[in-house]
């Protein structure tokens, strides 16, 4: 890490917990442009997903089963 990041991310740890994670929020915002392309194609997987569950095709796991997985 460059000595002008380490610096930044020294001051950035004396912040306040909330002003810490609105500046987190920021600066992860700032690395997600929005891709058109990408962004159709998770449309077209939800719609298709939404159709194959409504078909009967596939089944819904709840979110506690899901996170059961990562505890053990």
């Amino acid at each position: 890490m460059a000595e002008k990041t380490q610096q930044i991310l020294k001051e950035a740890l004396t912040l306040p917990s909330e002003e810490r994670a609105t500046l987190v929020d920021d600066l992860l915002a700032s690395l997600d442009q929005p891709d058109e392309q990408v962004d159709s194609l998770w449309r077209k997987e939800v719609e298709d997903r939404i159709v194959a569950y409504r078909a009967g095709k596939i089944r819904t796991v709840t979110l506690d089963d899901v996170l059961s997985k990562y505890r053990k």
